[in-house]
């Protein structure tokens, strides 16, 4: 297997993981979304500490954090650990369908924040993908009679994510790295505070799940991994495709999250979703084609290039 198909293959699973997490999180929903935040935080830790730690790169974290660039960590974790939560949450109390929503909007926003943000170009047709966007946010808030908050919370932070990264001069397995580990210590006091303090959760859940049975203690444990695998599976599949393949590839996993959402939790598809969502479609294909179009005409650029450089040597 040439690498290309290395990359399709490490890309396609990274997205079916993603697609297919909501199950795991919905087998977690007698704990309550906070803990399983904090279990994730703290699990993620220990997974990527270890990668790191193996191939000897801890003093990347700790350069991370003690130099200027701890800004740029601290806010890439607040956003990313909001976008993990709402996502949880979503799951847990019958919202799936909202939050495979919100990361088919994800890239239309990733490029009305760099319009925003970066100052880049919209161009036509991705304003319009955008407009046809917001047409579908207008029509579920009009028809639901409220804003889909939640689709819209995780397309903006996993979006104010991707701008803080941009910025952010280190690798995706450090930077997250140092990313939870700055957030280890407010993960830790809850879970602390909770087995500590907690009995019967305000929701009617119990508190306190790591150590009541095996199966949560095993369940919590592997949150780690399970957010540690398609991130190293996603970048090693960023190094070896086009940026317009792996944008395209991400669609398998609000697929994956739509499908498991209505054909395995069985939530109510509306009327109002029947209208959004071919609008949503619309977009991204819009946008898939445009961005395609782009990648092989700069791939065409860089071989005339080449060519002319060779001759000329």
């Amino acid at each position: 297997m040439g690498e290309t198909g290395k990359g399709l293959a490490a890309m396609t699973a990274a997205c079916v993981i993603w697609g297919l997490s909501s199950i795991f999180y919905k087998t977690l929903s007698h704990v309550p979304p906070l803990e399983v935040l904090s279990h994730r935080t703290l699990w993620s830790m220990v997974f990527f500490g270890a990668i790191m730690g193996f191939r000897g790169r801890l003093g990347e974290i700790r350069g991370l954090l003690l130099s200027r660039r701890a800004i740029f960590v601290a806010l890439a974790a607040v956003t990313i650990s909001t976008n993990w939560f709402f996502f949880i949450f979503s799951v847990q109390t019958g919202r799936a369908l909202d939050a495979s929503l919100g990361y088919y909007i994800f890239p239309l926003v990733a490029v009305l924040l760099g319009v925003i943000v970066f100052r880049e170009t919209l161009g036509l047709l991705r304003g319009l993908a955008v407009a046809l966007a917001g047409v579908a946010v207008l029509v579920l808030t009009i028809g639901l009679g409220a804003a889909p908050w939640i689709s819209l919370t995780l397309a903006t932070t996993f979006g104010l994510y991707g701008v803080v990264k941009k910025g952010l001069d280190a690798g995706p397995v450090a930077s997250v790295t140092a990313e939870v580990v700055l957030l280890a210590p407010l993960a830790l006091g809850w879970l602390v505070m909770v087995h500590r303090f907690g009995a019967e959760g305000l929701v009617g859940r119990n508190l306190g799940a790591f150590g009541s049975n095996w199966r949560d203690t095993a369940l919590l444990m592997f949150s780690g991994p399970l957010t540690g695998l398609p991130l190293i599976l996603f970048s090693y599949a960023a190094r070896r495709l086009g940026y317009g393949l792996v944008g395209l590839l991400q669609y398998i996993n609000p697929t994956l999250q739509f499908l498991v959402a209505t054909f395995l939790f069985l939530e109510p598809v509306t009327r109002w979703h029947l209208v959004a969502l071919p609008l949503i479609w619309m977009a991204l294909a819009l946008y898939s084609w445009v961005t395609l179009r782009e990648e092989r005409a700069a791939s065409r650029l860089r071989a005339i290039e080449a060519t002319s450089s060779a001759t000329m040597t």
